[in-house]
């Protein structure tokens, strides 16, 4: 980062990350499936929401600190499950952990991470260690939040065993990811074979098996191994299997209709992530956040409702809120802010974001998170 003159926004974070990585890895986090409408949409949907301000509201002292599934967090920005973040720097998840804790909000720690559960924890834990006295002055920071995002692979005992080591090592919630049965068509990593770099893992399953993503000449690696490794069989009475292995709540990720995620609290969702896994699966589905509304009043007051997708300005949070989220999963930018800086760069990415969404509530005349409702947004008509 240039110390003189600081990025900005999560848009320059993007350009400048195109200097830090090499084409594969941009092609595997920027890409999309097939002609990346829906990847577009994600972020234009955005644009069509406009707000509808308060004036005259006391804003003098605000707070963007929220709770979700019972957890302090200090903004309603977690950071989303991301596979392979050493591509991006050599503390990979380890950097990201320590920048969220120093935040006090959540990750959720991707089953495909090439750092192990164990090893992101730790980071997290060191970090506390080293800012004990920054720890006693702020609520959030009072305890680990993170969650642990899971692919059932078609070895239960495998899938078993990570839900077990994810509660061993202090996570507090799994996190089901449940659109990829199969891995969408996504024709950059295919053109460039993607595959991981000689030296890097799947830091989470080398201890359970020897599974890696293979070599295919003229295929994408991870397409091979979703293929091979992962279970297109999953059904409703699968997350009943997930939900009795332990006792941490379950967030089922991936629901762009309310039938699907009234059946996911049905069968034991805590909550529910509004996502279509950042236009990387299905190709022409619906935006999320164009989802949101329809989820938020199926399940009602029975479970919390996230979403993800196309975030990159605080005021794409506030109409989240106002649209019924909890709060919100933020992706790609995460990724950037480590290619560029490191630990320093995801913290200033969540810092940009955080700032820009307590500048939008004031100016919306809202001076906490409770007070951010519908009567803000004017949603276009979604849909036929």
């Amino acid at each position: 980062m240039n110390a003189q003159i600081p990025l900005l926004n999560l848009f320059e974070y993007e350009t400048t990350a195109t200097e830090h990585l090499t084409q594969m890895a941009l092609d595997y986090y920027a890409g999309g499936a097939w002609d990346e409408v829906t990847l577009r949409d994600n972020r234009e949907a955005y644009d069509r929401i406009k707000l509808r301000p308060r004036m005259l509201m006391d804003v003098l002292n605000r707070s963007t600190r929220t709770t979700v599934l019972g957890q302090t967090l200090s903004m309603p920005i977690l950071i989303a499950p991301m596979a392979f973040q050493c591509l991006a720097h050599p503390n990979g998840e380890v950097a990201t952990a320590r920048a969220a804790s120093g935040l006090g909000t959540s990750m959720v720690v991707s089953t495909l991470a090439t750092k192990s559960l164990e090893d992101v924890a730790d980071g997290a834990n060191q970090w506390r260690r080293e800012n004990q006295e920054v720890i006693e002055q702020q609520e959030e920071l009072a305890s680990n939040n993170f969650w642990f995002q899971l692919y059932v692979h078609r070895d239960r005992g495998l899938t078993q065993a990570l839900v077990e080591r994810a509660q061993a090592a202090g996570y507090q919630a799994i996190c089901l990811t449940v659109d990829s049965p199969v891995i969408g068509h996504r024709e950059k990593d295919k053109r460039n074979q993607f595959t991981l770099p000689t030296g890097m893992s799947l830091a989470n399953l080398t201890t359970l098996k020897d599974l890696k993503i293979p070599e295919r000449f003229g295929e994408s690696g991870l397409f091979a191994y979703f293929t091979e490794q992962i279970n297109p069989a999953l059904t409703w009475a699968d997350l009943d299997w997930l939900c009795s292995l332990s006792p941490l709540p379950v967030v089922v990720k991936g629901i762009l209709r309310g039938d699907d995620a009234l059946k996911a609290v049905e069968h034991g969702a805590n909550a529910v992530i509004v996502s279509n896994h950042g236009g990387r699966q299905l190709d022409g589905a619906i935006a999320s956040i164009e989802a949101l509304s329809e989820v938020v009043a199926a399940v009602s007051e029975q479970a919390e409702v996230l979403v993800d997708g196309g975030i990159r300005r605080g005021t794409d949070v506030l109409k989240a809120l106002a649209l019924g989220a909890k709060a919100v999963l933020l992706g790609r930018p995460v990724l950037w802010g480590l290619a560029v800086g490191g630990e320093a760069g995801v913290r200033h990415v969540l810092q940009l974001l955080r700032d820009e969404l307590d500048i939008a509530m004031a100016l919306s005349g809202c001076a906490c998170v409770d007070d951010i409702d519908s009567s803000l947004v004017l949603p276009p008509k979604f849909g036929w």
